[in-house]
């Protein structure tokens, strides 16, 4: 199958210089001009997606080289972009900025050449005029694999002041294909991890996106980006589905009984013994044996945490649950007293729980079905904030008490790619089982791990994380599941089973 949709990547020199706004602002332009938009985010990030989504009235979907592996970007791209007139992927950071210490790995530069897309440089003219060639040229003559097909200039000061940066990117030979006035910025809020997500913005998201797509029609060539667009190469293969996907994954690991990880401050895991190195089962394959769940049994009901409070959740989680055998419920934690009837396993992602923890908290109702259900050992599945919202309280006040563990704020971010191995069997992983995820974070939860922790991770440094208990898989690790579909269909068939 060859993918022809017209795309393209929307960078900057570094992060700060305006790309989310003239992405947004392009996606919510172009839909306002009757194009299908299919909106892309470069990296992990979870909050953009849903600026995205409000421009375009599609799902937002990451492209992330790390999480998913390089091979995955364009299948995940063709499945997003799948009946759409054009596609625009924001990208992460820097533009050559990717995973600390793997080189090019997890950049919108490799994601660009992997997607064979042109790529349109913003940048923060504010404090430059002449010199704005010479960091454009820089970005030009990096990479000659990365093509740079235009320029969208950021916080213009006045006309004289783009007539020099114009005439400045004269000699570059890269077009100029917008410029939008520094008067004209649209303030979208931010706080300790970013952007304010859309949920919690409600009318005010909608206006901010509007105005995006306003500045952008105004101050670019939509008819050059168009054009640009339609100039990328065409890619070869099938997009991604999720059916397919939990039919070709690989079984999980055997259990290993050299998983040992040294704990922070304290003895070595209770899982096993500790090797001379603890991350050895990061290095090389882990053994493979058949799982043994067999056909695809009747469908069950797996509850999915939303709301404001619980943002953060790629797209492709429920549809890799979906397909193999749940029904998806959403429910909002900050406003549903109960969980959806038939409730067989939970998963609650990640969010802003510190923000809404008197709301969470005031909810006893919720926060006693939760835990009843979890006691029972019913599967479930909780990244960061879903972490926070097990633990017995959170900056003081009662939360759902699944976990025997206390979260709080912190002036402390944890930031950063990790590689993990699954340190106890659980509800989604066999011990052994490899994954690469991602740490988001400004809060604590002591102790940072229990009795069979969920995660050993070697970098920034050795340790274990997270709480395998009962049923209950509960970590900070953001994971996507398009890199190991056999955590939902593991987590399905123990909604059966338990």
């Amino acid at each position: 199958m060859v993918n022809s949709v017209p795309r393209l990547v929307i960078t900057a020199p570094a992060s700060g210089s305006g790309k989310t706004t003239v992405a947004t602002g392009l996606m919510a332009a172009l839909s306002a001009r009757g194009f299908a938009v299919s909106p892309h985010k470069v990296g992990p990030d979870y909050i953009d997606p849903g600026y995205h989504s409000l421009a375009t009235g599609r799902v937002g979907r990451n492209l992330d080289a790390y999480l998913c592996g390089p091979e995955l970007v364009a299948p995940l791209f063709a499945h997003g972009a799948r009946g759409c007139d054009i596609a625009v992927v924001e990208g992460v950071m820097g533009l050559y900025d990717g995973a600390a210490g793997e080189g090019e790995l997890a950049s919108t530069a490799q994601v660009a050449k992997v997607l064979r897309a042109p790529v349109v440089l913003v940048v923060d003219a504010s404090s430059q005029s002449r010199s704005v060639a010479a960091l454009v040229h820089g970005f030009v003559s990096w990479d000659p694999e990365v093509r740079i097909g235009g320029v969208i200039l950021n916080k213009v000061a006045s006309e004289r002041h783009e007539g020099l940066l114009r005439e400045a990117l004269e000699s570059v030979g890269v077009p100029v294909l917008g410029a939008l006035r520094r008067a004209r910025q649209v303030d979208v809020p931010s706080r300790h991890l970013g952007l304010v997500p859309v949920a919690e913005r409600g009318a005010a998201a909608v206006g901010a996106v509007s105005a995006m797509g306003a500045q952008v029609a105004d101050g670019c060539d939509l008819p050059a980006l168009v054009a640009l667009a339609r100039s990328a190469g065409s890619l070869a293969g099938a997009g991604w589905d999720a059916g397919a996907a939990l039919a070709s994954s690989p079984p999980p690991p055997l259990p290993s009984p050299t998983l040992g990880f040294a704990r922070a401050g304290g003895p070595p895991s209770s899982s096993g013994a500790l090797p001379p190195d603890p991350c050895t089962a990061l290095d090389g394959p882990c053994p493979q044996t058949p799982d043994g769940l067999g056909e695809p049994g009747p469908a069950v009901r797996v509850a999915l945490a939303g709301g404001a409070a619980f943002t953060f959740s790629y797209a492709e989680h429920a549809e890799l649950l979906a397909a193999a055998g749940a029904e998806v419920v959403t429910f909002d934690p900050l406003r549903d007293e109960e969980l959806p009837e038939g409730t067989a396993g939970l998963v609650v992602g990640g969010g802003f729980p510190e923000v809404y923890a008197s709301e969470l908290s005031a909810n006893e109702s919720l926060r006693k079905a939760v835990s009843e259900l979890a006691l029972a050992g019913a599967p479930v599945a909780a990244e960061c904030a879903g972490l926070l919202y097990l633990c017995r309280e959170l900056d003081g006040l009662p939360m759902c008490g699944v976990l025997d563990a206390s979260a709080r704020m912190s002036e402390r971010l944890t930031l950063g790619y990790r590689d993990a191995v699954a340190v106890s069997d659980s509800a989604l992983a066999a011990a052994g089982t490899r994954m690469r995820g991602h740490e988001f974070h400004r809060t604590v939860v002591e102790p940072v791990a229990g009795d069979a922790p969920a995660w050993g991770m070697r970098a920034p440094e050795r340790r274990v994380e997270g709480f395998v208990e009962r049923g209950v898989h509960a970590s900070y690790l953001h994971t996507h599941w398009a890199s190991e579909p056999g955590a939902a269909r593991r987590f399905v068939e123990r909604c059966r089973t338990s």
